[in-house]
């Protein structure tokens, strides 16, 4: 009895990991053929460069310096939450500029958000706006400036305008918005097929026990 118990049970096993495979094959086949985000209107770097954008991060690195000096730094990464919308993109990304003058240890960092406004547009909010020093980490009880939101909203506009001045424009926002879209897909793609093949292994070695 025991030993129809334990056959039963490894039964049952295959009979979910085959479940398991199918639906993951199927998964693979619908990424492999679906082509969510297209590259038209893609956008530009404009005069940054991608300094950073490894296949196993979420995030991506642009630079850009100009010819008086000053040094603008860019990072993004998809927010976590998704939201409705009739666009291309369900999530927004969340993006740091960094502005270094020649001469000066500080650094100007601001803290926006990018989402899509309509295809194929999109626009960035900042949400804060303070000074680093360059050679220190800012502790949690050091003043970085009032709430963005506080501002009168001519200096918001301002600050904002700054941004785009430095290159932080509408076909650079579109560079990024596909970007991490198509790597974050990529990402799920290869996960699925590690996933697929760690199963389909786990299947083999059962059946050729049983056997």
């Amino acid at each position: 009895m025991p030993r129809a118990t334990q056959i039963l049970r490894k039964s049952r096993k295959v009979v979910e990991d085959l479940n398991l495979l199918k639906v993951l094959q199927s998964e693979i086949s619908h990424e492999l053929s679906s082509n969510s985000f297209q590259d038209d209107n893609n956008g530009s770097l404009g005069d940054f460069v991608l300094d950073w954008n490894s296949s196993q991060s979420q995030d991506v690195v642009l630079r850009r310096k100009s010819e008086s000096g000053e040094e603008v730094a860019v990072s993004a990464l998809l927010s976590q939450k998704t939201y409705d919308t009739e666009g291309i993109f369900p999530r927004q990304l969340l993006m740091k500029v960094c502005v270094k003058r020649p001469g000066l240890s500080s650094i100007l960092q601001f803290d926006c958000r990018v989402s899509e406004k309509g295809v194929p547009r999109s626009d960035f909010k900042i949400r804060s706006a303070y000074f680093l020093q360059s050679t220190t980490v800012p502790g949690s009880s050091i003043y970085r400036g009032p709430l963005f939101s506080s501002l009168e909203p001519q200096l918001q506009d301002a600050l904002k305008e700054y941004l785009v001045a430095r290159g932080i424009r509408e076909d650079l926002t579109n560079f990024l918005l596909l970007t991490l879209h198509k790597k974050e897909q990529g990402q799920y793609l290869d996960w699925l097929q590690k996933l697929e093949s760690f199963v389909a292994k786990d299947e083999r070695l059962f059946s050729a026990a049983a056997g």
